[in-house]
C-alpha cells in the first residue's frame, strides 16, 4: 500500500511538472506582451532619429541593429531603405504607404528636417509575428506537458500490473488449482506488492490443506486397513459356526434315521437316540424335538452362510480400495459356468440354456463370487425363475442371468452398480442388504478384462456378464 501511494504522488508530481512548464511559457508571452510594445516604441524613435541625422546616406542605418523589420518610405512612397527578411521582402514592393501602415495597424513615424516631412519609417508587423511565436511556444509547452502526463501514466500503469494485476492473477490461478485439489505447487510470492501479505496467508492455508488431506488419506488407509483386518478376522469364527452347523444337522439326521427304523415303541411319542431305551441313563428326544433341533441347524447355517457372504463383500471392498484387490486370470472351459451356477442355485430355480464349447479367460474364483452374488439378489428381491442363456460376440461370451421379479426403474439402472447404493423402494424395507453386491461384481468383471451390464424392461432384471474368451 505504501509503494502504490508513492507511485501515485510521482505521477501526480510529474503532472503538475508538465502543467508548470506550460503555465511558464504562457505567462512569458502575456508578461512580455507590455514591454514588447514599448521596445517597438522606443525601438521606432531610435530608427526615426538616426534616419533623420543621415538622411542622404541611409546605409549607415546597417551599421545598428535595431532588432526589428523596418522600411523607410518618402512622401511619393518609394522606399529607400529596407531591412525585411526575404521571405518579407514583397511587403516592400507591394507598395507600402503610411496610408497601408495605418489599415495593418502597422507602427510608424514620420521623418522630419527643419520641421519638414521628407519620409516615413514603417514597422511592418501587426502582431501576427508575436502571435505565431506564442503559437509555437504554446505548443511546444502542450506537446511536453502531454509527454509528462504519458509519462506518468506509463509509470503507474507498469506499477500497477505488475503489482496488482500480476499477483492477482498469480492468486486467481492458484485458487483454481486448490479448488482442484492441486496443493503441492507453492503460491509466488512478493512480499513488495499490494498481495504480499495475503500471498503468503494463502500458501500457509495451502500447506494446512495439503497436510489435513494428508492426514484425512492416512486415516481412511488405516481405516480401511482395520476393515479388512476384522473382516478377516471374522471369517475365521464364522467358518467355525457353519462347521459346526453341518456337523450337528448331519448328526441329527443319523439320529433321526436311527430312530426311524429302531424297534423302540413310537406311540408313546418317545425314542432313545442312542438306540438303547430308557433304562441305559440315555436324554431321551421325541420326533420332534429332534425336527426342531433340525431346523434350529439349519437357521444356524443359513444365518452363518448370510454373515460369511457379507463379510467376504466387506473384504472384497475393501481390498479394491486399498489397491491390494488382485485377480489371477487363467484358460477355463465353458461348462465351469454352468457348475459355478449349480453350487449356489439351492432352490432349483435356475433354468439354464445350451452354453457354447469354447475357453475362457477368467478367475474361477472371482467368477463364483460375481455370479453368487447375482443369484442371491436373485433369490432375496424376486423370487422367480432364473433364466440362464449364452451367445457369443466378438470375442466374448455373453451370459445373461434374468429373473421375473419387480425389476428395477429406468433412472436407477446405472446406480445399481454404485457402492453401497440399493434401491429406493428396498431402502425401508426388511430385505437385508448393503449395496455391495453388484458393485464387488461389476468390479471384479472389469478386473477380469470384461464387464457387467443391466436392464429392466418392467418384468425382472437382466444381469449380462461378458466374459472375455481365450
Amino acid at each position: 500500500m505504501k509503494n502504490l501511494v508513492n507511485v501515485s504522488i510521482a505521477a501526480v508530481l510529474i503532472f503538475l511538472t508538465g502543467i508548470v512548464i506550460l503555465v511558464s511559457f504562457t505567462n512569458n508571452y502575456i508578461s512580455g506582451e507590455a514591454d514588447n510594445s514599448k521596445e517597438y516604441i522606443s525601438t521606432l524613435n531610435n530608427i526615426a532619429v538616426t534616419a533623420e541625422e543621415n538622411r542622404h546616406d541611409l546605409s549607415a542605418l546597417d551599421e545598428k541593429n535595431f532588432g526589428v523589420d523596418f522600411v523607410i518610405i518618402d512622401l511619393t512612397d518609394n522606399v529607400l531603405y529596407s531591412n525585411l527578411r526575404p521571405d518579407r521582402a514583397q511587403l516592400a514592393h507591394g507598395g507600402m504607404s503610411v496610408e497601408t501602415a495605418m489599415q495593418n495597424r502597422y507602427l510608424y513615424k514620420n521623418l522630419t528636417e527643419n520641421g519638414k516631412i521628407w519620409g516615413s519609417v514603417i514597422i511592418p508587423d501587426n502582431g501576427l509575428t508575436t502571435l505565431k511565436d506564442f503559437r509555437n511556444k504554446f505548443l511546444i509547452g502542450a506537446v511536453i506537458c502531454v509527454l509528462f502526463m504519458f509519462l506518468g501514466m506509463v509509470i503507474f500503469a507498469a506499477y500497477v500490473s505488475k503489482n496488482v494485476i500480476t499477483p492477482f492473477k498469480n492468486l486467481k490461478s492458484f485458487a483454481a488449482r486448490v479448488a482442484q485439489g492441486q496443493l503441492d505447487e507453492p503460491l509466488q510470492m512478493d512480499r513488495n506488492n499490494m498481495f504480499g501479505a495475503f500471498s503468503e496467508s494463502f500458501d500457509i492455508m495451502r500447506e494446512e490443506l495439503a497436510e489435513s488431506k494428508k492426514r484425512e488419506l492416512e486415516l481412511q488407509k488405516k481405516e480401511r486397513e482395520l476393515v479388512a483386518s476384522l473382516s478377516h478376522d471374522l471369517k475365521t469364527p464364522v467358518t467355525g459356526i457353519k462347521v459346526t452347523s453341518e456337523l450337528l444337522q448331519m448328526r441329527l439326521s443319523v439320529k433321526e434315521n436311527a430312530v426311524s427304523g429302531s424297534k423302540t415303541e413310537i406311540a408313546n411319542g418317545s425314542a432313545d437316540i442312542s438306540g438303547k431305551g430308557s433304562g441305559s441313563g440315555q436324554i431321551e428326544f421325541s420326533r420332534a424335538d429332534i425336527d426342531i433341533m433340525s431346523q434350529d441347524a439349519k437357521g444356524i447355517y443359513q444365518k452363518a452362510e448370510q454373515i460369511d457372504a457379507l463379510v467376504s463383500d466387506l473384504f472384497t471392498s475393501t481390498l479394491d480400495d486399498l489397491g491390494e484387490f488382485k485377480v489371477s486370470c487363467s484358460d477355463e472351459e465353458s461348462a465351469v459356468l454352468n457348475s459355478i451356477v449349480k453350487s449356489y442355485d439351492d432352490r432349483e430355480l435356475a433354468m439354464i440354456g445350451m452354453i457354447p464349447e469354447v475357453i475362457i479367460n477368467i478367475d474361477k474364483k472371482r467368477m463364483s463370487q460375481v455370479i453368487g452374488n447375482i443369484i442371491s439378489n436373485s433369490y432375496k428381491y424376486a423370487d422367480t425363475k432364473i433364466d440362464i442363456s449364452y451367445r457369443l460376440s466378438e470375442g466374448y461370451l455373453e451370459m445373461q442371468i434374468r429373473d421375473y421379479g419387480p425389476g428395477v426403474p429406468t433412472d436407477e439402472l446405472d446406480l445399481i452398480t454404485n457402492k453401497f447404493y440399493r434401491g429406493k423402494k428396498w431402502q425401508d424395507t426388511e430385505k437385508e442388504g448393503n449395496g455391495l453386491g453388484l458393485y464387488i461384481s461389476k468390479t471384479l468383471m472389469n478386473k477380469m478384462n470384461g464387464d457387467l451390464l443391466t436392464e429392466s424392461d418392467g418384468e425382472g432384471l437382466a444381469v449380462t456378464l461378458i466374459i472375455p474368451l481365450s
